[in-house]
């Protein structure tokens, strides 16, 4: 299993007090697979995709991350476990504006120590990025961009890729082919991958759907 939720609970304070985001959130995703997570806005989606990828603590229950109980390691053992076997895919593409394309790519493998050559002239050719790669991403079109966050994400080896609606600023037509390039070499890693998304056409490509509401998964 390489995630698990167990009993997860999570709140929120505002100037009326505690606000219940996630209520007793259980759900396991094996290797491999795929899943989407639906909900309204403000059901508390990235709130559990941020749970999943150790950057945000749950208030009561248990989460797993490749057999490590997320709630028992320190900052450090969470910052490496992020390193090493975890992903993000943001909207924001959260590329660094000071490295070409190429170090993008590189950064988070370069940190995890997994830099294979190999590995990612693979991924950069499936995702059409091999004449971009001494660019800045300033000057890259916004498919390009996220594009080359997932690029960056997948060339670390990730067991886990948590992707919070990596689609949303696209058009309908680049969204499509980003979506299946990203689902092919997910599938070519055997990584596993949740998705944030409000896209019904992106959950169905998913294995597994799980819908968020009022804090609780139905």
């Amino acid at each position: 299993m390489v995630l698990r939720f167990e009993a997860v609970q999570k709140s929120f304070r505002d100037s009326e007090g505690s606000v219940p985001v996630l209520r007793d959130v259980s759900f396991d995703l094996e290797a491999g697979q795929t899943l989407a997570l639906q909900g309204e806005s403000g059901s508390g989606k990235s709130t559990l995709l941020h749970i999943a990828g150790a950057l945000e603590d749950a208030d009561a229950g248990h989460v797993w991350v490749s057999g490590k109980d997320l709630t028992t390691l320190d900052d450090r053992a969470r910052a490496v476990l992020r390193r090493t076997d975890i992903a993000l895919v943001f909207q924001q593409f959260n590329l660094i504006p000071s490295l070409t394309v190429a170090a993008n790519i590189e950064f988070q493998a370069a940190l995890s120590g997994r830099v294979d050559p190999v590995h990612i002239d693979r991924i950069v050719a499936a995702l059409g990025l091999s004449d971009q790669l001494k660019k800045y991403p300033e000057a890259l079109s916004g498919g390009q961009q996220q594009r080359v966050a997932i690029a960056r994400a997948i060339a670390a080896k990730p067991k886990l890729l948590l992707a919070d609606e990596p689609t949303g600023n696209l058009d309908e037509a680049t969204a499509e082919d980003v979506l299946t390039q990203m689902l092919n070499l997910v599938s070519q890693t055997g990584a596993t991958l949740m998705v944030v998304t409000h896209s019904p056409i992106i959950a169905a490509r998913m294995d597994r759907q799980l819908h968020l509401h009022g804090g609780c998964l139905t």
